[in-house]
């Protein structure tokens, strides 16, 4: 089955600038496997001590995964999944 995965700018240095993958896998954490498999390292930037680092956001067609299985969330034949770390950075005033 396939899943497209789309990712942000900065995930995109990690899979030679592609804007999206197609994966295989049952569920989120399979698709994150194969990721890895594909992208060395990959994983490592998302989950912290097995789970999903809180300031890494992924969406199933739109639907946040913690609020549905977290990792265990299943995918099916079509789906998107949209990886987006959180960004952020600015400066305080004077």
């Amino acid at each position: 089955m396939a899943i497209e995965v789309k990712l942000t700018a900065n995930l995109r240095r990690l899979t030679g600038g592609q804007p999206s993958v197609m994966v295989e896998g049952a569920t989120v954490g399979e698709v994150l496997d194969r990721l890895d498999e594909m992208f060395p390292g990959f994983k490592a930037t998302l989950l912290e001590n097995g789970q999903l680092h809180r300031f890494v956001n992924i969406y199933l067609n739109d639907e946040d995964v913690r609020f549905l299985q977290q990792l265990d969330t299943p995918v099916r034949d079509g789906d998107v999944v949209s990886i987006l770390p959180a960004l952020a950075g600015g400066a305080c005033g004077p």
